[in-house]
């Protein structure tokens, strides 16, 4: 009698279970990375509102509005790419395809030291503009700093320090996911270590972390790296080493030591993780060249300190001392990305900009045309200076990210950097496919789970029901960057579908236009 009595109540329970609500999307017969690092199976994703609601051998009368098949393609989370510089592109460009048609899902901006100064603000504008991809921003100490104390060569009064470390813990209850900075900028470089600390506890208060574009990155930085991690160990925050690369020909085939030293805290108990973009050459700014005293107060302090024939004289001969420095003659390692005042110099070396110039072919030459052009519009620029070797053994490590250190490409502007284009297609046809130099279940653990991990996305990164639905869908087989120094303005190939929250955002291999990004707030919002 009692199991006669319980058998209704339980038949109905039995049909909802074997009846699944309706799936908005269903990715049928993939090869299921799930970000974790482990092998992949086959099965299906079945999304609804925006979340990953099954994953595994669904049923097959699994009811979807829409059935994308997956068949012999690989499926992924979203990538996340933990280091870019969207501000400004953002409004002229908030399809972001060239990160999408990367898989790159979210983005975190605000690296280098470097942000919005109202977090709160720019969020809301984030909010309205409809990006098509997710954005998390650091909170940038130069940014930071600059409000406070402009660009002065000087360490802050105590005064000054307490009024950053408001603006620091304004940022973090406005959703910022921790502090960068970026020391070889100025005012960044006048900073000193303790200075860091402080400003580094306010974020860790709220459960950020410190993301540092380091001091050095050629002939001291081991010191910048030992730097790095001591403001972590004082201030009990991770550490997130941007870049992490080795420049200069006199420093080649020293990474074996960096990852050592990283390594090392790790084994002691010291969150430290690093992102890498996978090329030999760098950009930023021509201005990074100068010596710092000469840049200090502004512009119009450079533009005085330059008239100065005796200084002038001193900034050409240090120039090129540095140049010597990288056992080189010419200019010829430094090639423009964008100078407004003269596109037709996008894409040359300074060596040839100066003979375009008519002047002499010498090195000094040369750096009496860097201090021209910086006097003019600071350049940016691709500087080519590291080893593929490094590269490959700084990938090998497994607590690195795939990072693009890029902005939101906007067509055929300048003549850019590739690896906004290509970072993680690079990662995923030339160094696992073709290299086979790492796998691709770890390529992808890098691009999903160890960013969300770090940065404290706890519902992405993961193939997992309960988590938003950021996927990306590309053939192992023929991914690829296509952007090169010659013509980077070309997208990657082999993403066939990439959905963000949930939407359809690429759709065989073609942005639909959808704009359904949303922004991504640390622990500490208030």
């Amino acid at each position: 009698m009692r199991f006669c009595l319980l058998f209704p109540l339980l038949l109905p329970g039995l049909l909802v279970a074997q009846t699944p609500e309706r799936a908005d999307i269903l990715i049928r017969n993939g090869r299921l990375y799930d970000g974790t690092g482990n092998t992949w199976t086959l099965g299906d994703v079945a999304v609804r509102q925006g979340r990953i609601v099954a994953v595994g051998q669904l049923p097959a009368g699994y009811p979807a509005d829409t059935v994308l098949d997956a068949r012999g393609l690989a499926v992924a989370p979203g990538f996340i790419d933990v280091h870019t510089h969207i501000e400004d592109d953002e409004v002229r460009q908030p399809t972001a395809d060239n990160f999408l048609l990367d898989g790159v899902t979210t983005v975190v901006t605000g690296n280098c030291g470097s942000s919005r100064p109202n977090l709160r603000r720019y969020f809301r504008q984030l909010d309205s503009l409809h990006l098509s991809v997710n954005v998390a921003s650091l909170v940038g100490q130069g940014t930071v700093r600059k409000a406070v104390m402009g660009r002065a060569q000087r360490p802050p009064t105590e005064a000054e320090l307490a009024r950053m470390e408001v603006l620091v813990d304004s940022a973090m209850q406005a959703g910022a996911v921790g502090l960068s900075s970026g020391l070889i900028y100025i005012p960044g470089t006048y900073t000193r270590t303790p200075e860091l600390v402080r400003l580094a506890r306010v974020a860790g208060r709220y459960h950020g972390l410190y993301a540092t574009h380091m001091r050095n990155e050629s002939d001291s930085v081991r010191q910048a790296i030992q730097e790095a991690l001591l403001v972590g160990r004082e201030a009990g925050v991770p550490v997130q080493i941007s870049h992490l690369k080795l420049g200069g020909q006199q420093n080649w085939g020293r990474t074996d030591d960096l990852l050592r030293l990283i390594e090392t805290a790790r084994q002691q108990g010291q969150p430290v993780t690093i992102d890498q973009y996978p090329y030999t050459a760098s950009s930023t700014s021509l201005s990074t060249l100068l010596p710092d005293d000469v840049q200090a107060d502004g512009r119009d302090s450079l533009r005085a300190r330059l008239a100065r024939p005796a200084v002038r004289r001193e900034v050409e001969r240090f120039l090129v001392q540095r140049l010597r420095r990288k056992g080189l003659r010419h200019f010829s390692y430094a090639v423009v990305a964008s100078f407004p005042p003269e596109p037709g110099y996008n894409g040359r070396s300074l060596e040839e900009i100066n003979q375009l110039r008519r002047r002499p072919h010498t090195a000094r030459a040369e750096a009496a045309t860097v201090l021209d052009l910086v006097l003019q519009h600071d350049a940016g620029m691709v500087f080519h200076g590291m080893s593929e070797p490094d590269v490959q053994n700084i990938m090998r490590y497994p607590q690195n990210m795939v990072a693009s250190d890029a902005s939101i490409r906007v067509w055929q502007e300048g003549a850019p950097h590739p690896r906004g284009y290509g970072s993680n297609a690079r990662v995923l046809g030339h160094y696992v496919r073709e290299l086979r130099l790492i796998t691709l279940e770890d390529a992808i653990r890098r691009m999903t789970s160890l960013p969300a991990q770090t940065f404290g996305f706890t519902n992405r990164g993961l193939l997992r029901p309960g988590f938003a639905a950021d996927i990306v869908v590309f053939d192992p087989a023929t991914v690829a960057d296509k952007s090169t120094f010659a013509q980077p303005h070309q997208y990657s190939e082999g993403m066939k579908y990439v959905l963000v929250n949930g939407r359809l955002t690429v759709r065989d291999g073609k942005h639909t236009r959808q704009r359904a990004g949303q922004v991504l707030y640390g622990p500490g919002r208030q």
